[in-house]
């Protein structure tokens, strides 16, 4: 039996990845490729950076690609660490164009949501249910909830205030890395700001992702939450997985 594959594009602020994936295993299915996002980060731009990876694998299919963007319709209405030109942009139809595609192969999806719809499906919440949130700690601060495995989209709680600041402002990875804190450092701004989300919603499970997750042992252990935080499975590959899942099923459909 054929092994079903897709393909996902995971758009970022400092990078664009992309590969073939096992849908059924939630794995890449092929080395990841990795260019740095452009400077200035315009559509057309990453337009011509997601091509340069689909064409890369020779890639014909449908492609799920993601944004840091709250998606409705395959239009960004945000833009989050990523060039202000996205606002109002048919995103949809951009990549469509550029990829050769028609606009009913191209799904795109918040970058958050792609991760956490790979988490769920293959991932730390796996036989989840309740209120799950997955957050990915990065250039900012993503975020995606699920309630009983179904995902409520377009959550923006990355952005929450936190003393005043925008969240992502203060406990980011790229915050981290920028103010070169140690995890010791950095984990009570972590704690901080999932306190302060706790106010308002009440999660059976967080799941923290991100590149930072690699490394999850040295830090969730350390924040004081009062719901329980496990490390993304998927790290960060969730979101092309994720992006090539929401592809993959909508060819199906």
């Amino acid at each position: 039996m054929a092994t079903a594959r897709g393909f996902g594009v995971d758009i970022g602020g400092s990078g664009i990845k992309g590969s073939p994936v096992d849908i059924d295993a939630g794995v890449l299915a092929e080395e990841r490729m990795r260019i740095p996002t452009p400077q200035p980060s315009t559509p057309d731009a990453v337009a011509d950076s997601v091509a340069e990876i689909v064409e890369k694998f020779a890639w014909t299919g449908p492609v799920g690609v993601t944004l840091p963007c709250v998606i409705k319709d395959g239009t960004a209405l945000t833009a989050a660490n990523i060039d202000k030109g996205w606002i109002g942009t048919d995103a949809q139809s951009l990549f469509a164009e550029r990829l050769g595609r028609s606009r009913d192969e191209i799904v795109v999806l918040n970058d958050a949501d792609a991760a956490g719809v790979a988490e769920m499906r293959v991932g730390a919440g796996v036989g989840h249910q309740g209120q799950v949130v997955v957050l990915t700690f990065g250039t900012g601060i993503g975020s995606a909830m699920f309630i009983d495995g179904k995902l409520v989209p377009n959550t923006e709680f990355g952005h929450i205030e936190v003393d005043g600041h925008d969240a992502e402002s203060q406990a980011a990875a790229s915050i981290k890395d920028d103010l070169e804190l140690s995890y010791e450092e950095w984990a009570p701004r972590v704690t901080r700001y999932i306190q302060s989300l706790e106010k308002f919603i009440w999660p059976d499970l967080f799941i923290a992702g991100g590149g930072v997750s690699r490394k999850g042992h040295k830090w969730i252990p350390l924040l004081e939450t009062r719901s329980p935080v496990v490390a993304a499975a998927l790290r960060n590959d969730a979101g092309i997985v994720g992006a090539a899942m929401a592809a993959a099923s909508s060819e199906k459909s």
